[in-house]
């Protein structure tokens, strides 16, 4: 352990299963943090561990099962937090199952990043309000990301909640002109529709399946989804029975070259929170169709078209409207930078993450033990 000044915080952040945007995120909390000085440990599974570079971002990371649902495993991951805990001035976790773990281990002063809702499949979203209730009356204050978020873990029992911005970090400059990545995605004489997203039910991306089938206008568009996932196979079979002109490309790491190419970018989520891609999407100047779900209203304002979830012909019909228009699309472009100049820059969301953690630590280590 690195020796710490007086200005030095300690900081862990335990995560949970993730192979997306909590794992972005905690890498760019990690870059910040380390840059100003803090010492930072993440405790992840391994899965997550091989996925997210934590430490180039100049972390320490732990390996252990945290968010298992494994009694032996959970057990084993509360014992190994409980053993480095004593030298951290703060515990950050981020989602319920990491919550659950950091609480269950009796780590103090613990935050507790909400970024989600209930879970996918029925028996972990039948469970989701119960871990919500554990994690609200023991964790010593909840970040949630969005309002709806926030009205959940008041409903929960939390008493200290604050909502918070998750800040997409800028992405690097595209490296390869539009068109050349147009020529390799087959979109040089139609439209490019893009989407971008873990391959799970949350994302509703049969949605876009469905809503480009049988496309009544020529040219048929290119609809590109970049990401993987659990519901690829099915996705795959889906594309086939309706004749959808979908493709799926994989996990994909040129996004900024995608949006650069894209003519339109679709986010047709059943639930979301801050969602990185959006923000993303409307840097780079591009229309986005998204839906009213969880914090994407307070996001996008007037910026983005919002349809209703899982309204296929909905979807087709903004998207008919806005390839056909131009000069609509060149408004939205300017519509949505202009949104995100308004957006809290990555330090700023620092800024208020570390305030947090001094507030905590002020109060919190004289009024309880760092284990309940």
């Amino acid at each position: 352990m690195a020796k710490a000044s007086d200005d030095t915080l300690r900081i862990g952040l335990v995560v949970g299963p993730t192979t997306g945007g909590i794992g972005r995120h905690v890498e760019t909390l990690t870059q910040e943090l380390t840059r100003r000085g803090h010492i930072v440990t993440v405790y992840a599974p391994p899965k997550a561990v091989a996925t997210f570079d934590w430490s180039s971002a100049g972390a320490a990371v732990r390996a252990a099962p945290v968010g298992s649902v494994r009694p032996t495993e959970l057990m084993r991951a509360m014992r190994e937090l409980r053993a480095e805990a004593s030298s951290w001035d703060v515990v950050h976790a981020h989602g319920m199952r990491a919550g659950v773990a950091a609480a269950a281990a009796g780590l103090h002063p613990l935050v507790v990043t909400w970024h989600n809702g209930p879970h996918d499949r029925l028996r972990r979203r039948w469970a989701h309000p119960l871990l919500e209730r554990y994690v609200s009356r023991r964790a010593d204050r909840i970040l949630a990301v969005s309002a709806d978020l926030a009205a959940r873990a008041r409903r929960a029992g939390a008493t200290d909640i604050r909502q918070v911005a998750v800040v997409a970090p800028p992405l690097a400059p595209a490296r390869r002109p539009a068109a050349e990545v147009r020529r390799e995605l087959d979109a040089v004489d139609r439209p490019m529709v893009l989407a971008v997203g873990r391959l799970e039910p949350q994302k509703r991306l049969d949605v876009l399946v469905d809503a480009v089938a049988d496309w009544p206008d020529e040219p048929v568009p290119a609809v590109l989804i970049a990401g993987t996932g659990s519901l690829e196979v099915d996705l795959r079979r889906r594309i086939g029975r309706v004749g959808s002109p979908v493709r799926l490309l994989g996990r994909r790491e040129d996004v900024a070259d995608l949006l650069q190419a894209a003519d339109v970018v679709v986010l047709p989520s059943a639930w979301e929170g801050y969602p990185l891609v959006a923000q993303e999407a409307l840097r780079a100047g591009r229309p986005l169709i998204a839906t009213p779900v969880g914090g994407v209203p307070e996001l996008v304002g007037d910026a983005a078209i919002l349809v209703p979830v899982g309204h296929p012909q909905a979807l087709r019909s903004a998207l008919l409207d806005l390839l056909a228009d131009a000069e609509s699309r060149k408004r939205r472009a300017v519509a949505g930078q202009a949104r995100a100049a308004q957006w809290p820059s990555v330090a700023q969301m620092v800024d208020d993450v570390v305030d947090n953690y001094l507030d905590l630590k002020s109060r919190v280590r004289f009024t309880r033990p760092h284990f309940a």
